[in-house]
């Protein structure tokens, strides 16, 4: 995968403040934001600095039990020729069914059958895109009952069989920690981290017990810790920071890029 370095997610409510920001190395965008034929002034300006940028998908729906839409493929790859970007990401998520919108990144049933299904969806997508696909692990709400294999043991089968990336959401590890008791540092020991495409690191708040994944605070010491876990294991291409509401100052974006650095340069450290 492609050597990445530490980035940020761009939304329209940080252009102006990411093209002044010091220390970052590439981007990532929501691709149903955007419009391949008429790219934001300011994605254009970073572009042309060199930062590179890596279109998100949130609605392919690779866990669907249908495959994926070919129009929304067709913009994904559109997206990916239009940003020259390096790779695209999505998410490893059911979202719809029957033509009904879950609303929402749902897990898949972690069964044998839905990891045929879901090969197979991910082969069609990787088909149908000029540049390699990474995949997210998501935030559970909740877990299926007769799921016959750990998420990590879903992901290392589905890499195994398609050599799809990893997108590694070291915060959603965390979020599944918390709300399902579901150990994040055993997962980082069970997932095939050499393919590793990158990592996302976000914030949130505990309210009632429920650990609320939002993107709209700073990182918890928690989840840089389990950055520095994972990259005492690999040797991420990339970490990106997602803040995706309540935006906050540059000053405050600028230091949690430096905590994110620094979280990553414990790995070498003893412990």
């Amino acid at each position: 995968m492609a050597e990445l370095g530490v980035g940020i997610g761009w939304r329209s409510e940080l252009d102006l403040t990411i093209e002044r920001m010091d220390g970052v190395d590439f981007l990532e965008v929501v691709a149903e934001n955007l419009r391949p034929d008429r790219l934001p002034e300011s994605l254009r300006v970073l572009r042309e600095r060199g930062l590179p940028v890596v279109p998100h998908g949130v609605s392919l729906g690779v866990g669907d039990a249908e495959p994926p839409s070919p129009a929304r493929l067709a913009h994904l790859a559109a997206c990916a020729q239009a940003l020259d970007a390096p790779l695209v990401s999505e998410h490893l998520a059911f979202v719809r069914g029957g033509g009904v919108e879950a609303g929402h990144l749902l897990p898949v049933p972690r069964t044998r059958e839905s990891l045929r299904v879901v090969t197979e969806n991910v082969r069609r997508a990787q088909d149908s895109l000029p540049v390699p696909l990474a995949l997210e692990n998501v935030a559970a709400i909740f877990g299926w009952p007769d799921d016959e294999l750990t998420e990590a043991e879903f992901l290392a089968e589905l890499v195994a069989a398609t050599g799809v990336g990893l997108l590694i959401d070291v915060a959603n590890l965390y979020t599944n920690q918390v709300n399902l008791g579901l150990p994040a540092v055993a997962a980082l020991d069970a997932l095939p981290l050499e393919h590793l495409a990158y990592v996302h690191v976000a914030g949130g708040y505990e309210h009632g017990g429920i650990w609320h994944d939002t993107h709209t605070k700073i990182a918890p010491q928690p989840v840089l810790d389990l950055l520095t876990e994972l990259c005492a294991r690999a040797t991420p291409p990339g970490v990106l920071l997602e803040w995706d509401d309540d935006y906050p100052s540059d000053a405050v974006l600028a230091s949690e890029l430096s905590r994110i650095r620094a979280a990553m340069s414990l790995a070498g450290e003893p412990r």
